[in-house]
């Protein structure tokens, strides 16, 4: 089986505000109610603390730690 296909992760935006967060050192923005999703999995990308919920290979970004 191709190992892209294994490692693909999807990201989900439950916010009313836009999320920004890195990807391959970059700065990537997720607008708010829209959905992502990255190929390589999740070695390349560093998400800032929030509450968020990860079912399988989804992660659902939700509001900031308070």
């Amino acid at each position: 089986m191709d190992n892209k296909v294994d490692n693909k992760i999807t990201i989900r935006s439950d916010r009313k505000d836009d999320y920004t967060f890195q990807y391959k050192g970059e700065d990537v923005v997720l607008k708010a109610g829209s959905i992502l999703s990255i190929a390589d999995g999740l070695h390349e990308v560093v998400l800032p603390t929030c509450v968020m919920k990860v079912f399988n290979n989804l992660i659902v970004i939700k509001d900031d730690v308070k």
